[in-house]
Parts: C-alpha cells; sequence; structure tokens
C-alpha cells in the first residue's frame, strides 16, 4: 500500500473521529484525535512539501491561521469555540476544491440524483448549467 493510499485513510479516520466528537457532545478528546489524523493524513496523501505549499500560500494564510487556533482551543478545553474556528479555517483553505466535489458527488450514483434537482443545482449556484467537468 502506498504513503498516499495510508492517507487516505488517516484522513477518513480523522473526518470519522471529529464527526463522533460532534456527535459526543464536543469530546475533546476524539476532536483532538481527529484533527491530528486529518492533518497527517492530508500531509501522507500529497507530501511534506506539497502541504507546506499548500497551507502557507497567501491566498490560504487566513484558513491556516484559523484552522490552528481553532486545533488549539480543542486541545485547551474549549470545542465548541475550536470547532467553530476550525470550521471557518477549513471552509476558506479547501473552497477551491467545491466545484470538484459537487461534480465528483453528482456522478455518484444515488446521491447524485438528489444534487442533479434544479433546486440543489440553484442552490449550489449553477442556475440550471451543467457542472463543469
Amino acid at each position: 500500500m502506498s504513503t498516499a493510499g495510508i492517507g487516505l485513510g488517516l484522513t477518513g479516520f480523522g473526518v470519522f473521529f471529529s464527526f463522533l466528537g460532534i456527535i459526543l457532545f464536543f469530546d475533546k478528546g476524539l476532536l483532538a484525535i481527529g484533527n491530528i489524523l486529518f492533518i497527517s493524513g492530508v500531509i501522507m496523501t500529497i507530501g511534506i512539501k506539497s502541504s507546506l505549499q499548500f497551507f502557507m500560500k497567501p491566498s490560504n494564510f487566513k484558513g491556516t491561521i484559523s484552522f490552528g487556533i481553532g486545533f488549539f482551543f480543542v486541545i485547551i478545553g474549549w470545542p465548541v469555540i475550536g470547532m467553530a474556528a476550525e470550521a471557518y479555517g477549513s471552509l476558506i483553505l479547501f473552497s477551491g476544491f467545491w466545484p470538484t466535489l459537487s461534480v465528483f458527488v453528482q456522478k455518484t450514483p444515488v446521491i447524485g440524483w438528489v444534487f442533479q434537482q434544479p433546486f440543489i443545482r440553484s442552490f449550489l449556484g449553477y442556475r440550471g448549467k451543467r457542472a463543469p467537468v
């Protein structure tokens, strides 16, 4: 198994532990483990150099700082404030991936049908056009 495959697994487990931490009333231990797994998974998936370039890009710097502050708040025991800051940072950091994710979800067999409905497409900003491929 390659490091990219291991990285995708770590990223998936990170998202799972973060979700579980939120479901269990913002359990700071699960949230911290989820954050560590997610970050290490991203680093293993795209590599150390590419990760540093991504997180230190001037357009992503606000998101990186916000995610880091949120991670700090989770560690010191303020998980609600930390997760809010991390959510904002994640939206800033990964906003460039939304069109790609939207196309992927629209091509998924069962869920794709829902996202191809006119109301959902207009809500996502496609205004009746086909999603960019």
